[in-house]
């Protein structure tokens, strides 16, 4: 089974930026959407962002559309998650997820490999 690795978390301010990453360990990344999730303490796990297998259509949860953008580099098996604007309540654990199929779906259901994410904390 395809390995992921998240990184680029990190303790940020209110207004800052960050970039996570995340590395697939084979080229099965190219043939399949991936999607970002989160999860806050207490919280379940929610949609952030997706990708479809190619990159051309993506998908975003209504509370970062306009501050995040998802993006792959099939080259690298590497998925990516620019994030502008940050807020407190953005403060979660950062997942990356390999869905079943060419598209993305926004239930936890619909992918079969997860990274074990990344920490993104927000400071107000």
């Amino acid at each position: 089974q395809v390995q992921l690795v998240e990184s680029g978390g990190g303790l940020v301010q209110a207004g800052d930026s960050l970039r996570l990453s995340c590395v697939a360990s084979d080229s099965t990344f190219g043939h399949y959407a991936m999607a970002w999730f989160r999860q806050a303490p207490g919280k379940e796990r929610e949609f952030v962002a997706g990708i479809s297998w190619g990159g051309a259509s993506t998908n975003y949860a209504d509370f970062v559309k306009g501050r995040f953008a998802i993006s792959r580099l099939n080259a690298k098996n590497t998925l990516y998650l620019q994030m502008n604007s940050l807020k407190p309540e953005d403060t979660a654990i950062y997942y990356c997820a390999m869905a079943r199929t060419q598209s993305y779906y926004e239930t936890p259901a619909d992918y079969g490999s997860w990274g074990k994410g990344t920490q993104v904390t927000v400071s107000s």
